[in-house]
């Protein structure tokens, strides 16, 4: 890994409120992502299963953790099972974690080799009444595509099938939204390393700079800063391409009198930041430009206001539709007597403005976290309006990263520039 060694009390202390959530004499089998083949001799750069590096810190392919709190034996209350290296794989692929390092890692004290995991499983797995086994409950997928966690489940089920199965995801999804301070500490080292490329990108971009340019310059921002790499495909939108929401082609010349929306965040430590800034391609908004910028900023500014302990996601967004309708109608986009005789459930809003204002962040960019469940004092979540012309080439989005905590909010990416003077004053420093 690129990144600093992380202390092991944050993964010592997830596996504690984890385990308090249980069932009595329950086991937890939580496997490591599938590698997933690129061409016929090379894999996709591997990502770790969220779930598991929360709970263990342990990012390599190939993993089993298994927690059984109420085990009879001590010895497999915490076990890891990972990947035994030899002569070809240090050869071909380099280290891998040894016993000492994997326990240093995830603070857990009895490590196994993967070819041991079946006997040892049948050597407890009868001790349990329940069995918590994973899958991808993110309301934002939908399965299409096997993975090992549902191929491991068909195979346990048909081995000891009496056992009562239990889903591990709603306990995840109550406790992954709540970020520890370790976890902040690490989302705001990923918005650091944001907000450094960003300042590189200003400096850099000018009439006849290719969107791929710019992108290259943040990977290497980010990579020099021991980032894995982008938390997400970027985009770099100038001109009528800001106007599509997930353009990610970035081959476009940047042309003199455009703006360009860049969409972008660092991974670090499997931690994600999310950032959205449009800035003037020649360094100058245009009076048009700054208006519907400077309209996007306050609906910003005013969403964060909103993110309060105890709102619910859904109101929320229906008070952020009401702000930007009323920019939308002083920008002269929307009729203020259409929109009296709209239909409440297709808001006029959403031709301008047509996704969510906000999502949860951590582990992953769009964390998982309950739709339902009421803002809380250790949440991280986006801000991000936009408002979308095409008729105008123009797109504008702004988006940082807010904790909400006890006593109000804090922005992880305050010292990012934001203000259109800022970053007009910088671009022609």
């Amino acid at each position: 890994m690129k990144y600093e060694p992380i202390n092991n009390d944050v993964f010592c202390n997830n596996r504690n409120n984890f385990q308090s959530k249980l069932k009595l004499n329950s086991l937890v089998i939580i496997n490591a992502n599938d590698e997933f083949p690129r061409s016929g001799d090379q894999n996709h750069l591997f990502k770790q299963n969220a779930d598991l590096f929360y709970l263990s810190g342990i990012d390599q392919e190939q993993t089993i953790l298994l927690l059984f709190p109420d085990c009879p034996n001590p010895l497999y209350r915490e076990v890891l099972f990972l990947r035994q290296t030899n002569e070809h794989i240090a050869v071909w692929e380099g280290h891998k974690y040894t016993r000492e390092e994997a326990a240093k890692a995830s603070g857990i004290e009895t490590i196994f080799w993967l070819h041991e995991f079946n006997s040892i499983l049948a050597a407890v797995i009868f001790y349990a009444e329940n069995i918590y086994i994973n899958t991808n409950e993110n309301d934002r997928y939908e399965h299409a595509v096997s993975y090992r966690d549902m191929r491991f489940i068909q195979q346990l089920k048909e081995k000891y099938p009496l056992h009562q199965y239990l889903r591990a995801a709603p306990v995840f999804r109550e406790l992954r939204a709540v970020k520890s301070q370790a976890e902040v500490d690490l989302i705001g080292k990923a918005c650091k390393i944001t907000n450094d490329a960003f300042f590189r990108v200003l400096k850099f971009t000018k009439p006849g700079v290719g969107e791929f340019e710019i992108e290259a310059e943040i990977i290497h921002e980010f990579i020099r800063q021991r980032a894995t790499g982008h938390a997400y495909n970027p985009i770099i939108a100038s001109g009528i391409n800001a106007t599509i929401l997930h353009y990610n082609d970035n081959n476009r010349i940047c042309r003199d009198g455009d703006v360009i929306l860049m969409d972008f965040g660092a991974e670090y430590a499997n931690y994600n930041a999310d950032m959205t800034r449009s800035i003037p391609v020649n360094g100058r908004f245009t009076h048009r430009q700054k208006a519907v910028y400077n309209a996007v900023l306050r609906v910003m500014k005013e969403s964060v206001k909103l993110l309060k302990l105890g709102v619910i996601w859904n109101a929320y967004h229906d008070e952020v539709g009401q702000i930007m309708t009323s920019e939308l109608i002083d920008l002269g986009l929307l009729n203020r007597h259409d929109v009296e005789k709209q239909n409440p459930a297709m808001p006029l809003y959403k031709k301008y403005f047509m996704h969510g204002n906000s999502h949860h962040l951590g582990l992953d960019v769009h964390d998982f976290a309950g739709r339902y469940t009421p803002f809380a004092a250790g949440n991280v979540l986006t801000v991000e309006p936009g408002i979308y012309i095409p008729a105008e080439g123009l797109g504008i989005r702004l988006e940082n990263n807010i904790l909400i905590t006890e006593n109000g909010t804090i922005d992880l990416m305050s010292d990012i520039p934001l203000e259109a003077d800022h970053i007009e004053e910088l671009m022609n420093a």
